[in-house]
């Protein structure tokens, strides 16, 4: 078992950056499977970043390609997500999220992930 907790959200303007993180539980880390999520209020959670357990394979909707990066230390139990660019649409509370995989898989759909964190709220004003 494994336990998230998020942190690094906030309020920045449009532009801006900002660095989440999700720190890991347990000694395990390297097995799974990581991604980042987020849900707008009226909205479902949708599929944001994820990366394989080395790290070495990585995915990101189409909506944040090219302004966030997903990256991850597993020294430090930890995930990242490097957001850059930030719109008034990328306000959300952001989620990571865990699953056991094999080497080189990766996750897209919510319903695959077993593990979540309690969610870090970023607000991008319009």
């Amino acid at each position: 078992q494994v336990q998230l907790v998020e942190s690094g959200g906030g309020l920045v303007p449009a532009g801006g950056s900002l660095r989440l993180s999700c720190a890991a539980s347990g000694r395990t880390f390297s097995s799974y499977a990581m991604g980042w999520f987020r849900q707008a209020p009226g909205k479902e959670r949708e599929f944001v970043a994820a990366i394989c357990r080395n790290g070495g394979i990585t995915s990101y909707t189409d909506s944040v390609k090219g302004r966030f990066t997903i990256s991850r230390d597993n020294a430090k139990n930890t995930v990242y997500l490097q957001m850059n660019s930030l719109k008034p649409e990328d306000t959300a509370t952001y989620y990571c999220a865990a699953v056991a995989l094999p080497l080189g898989r990766i996750a897209i759909m919510t319903s695959t992930y077993n593990y979540w964190g309690q969610g870090t709220q970023v607000t991008v004003p319009s």
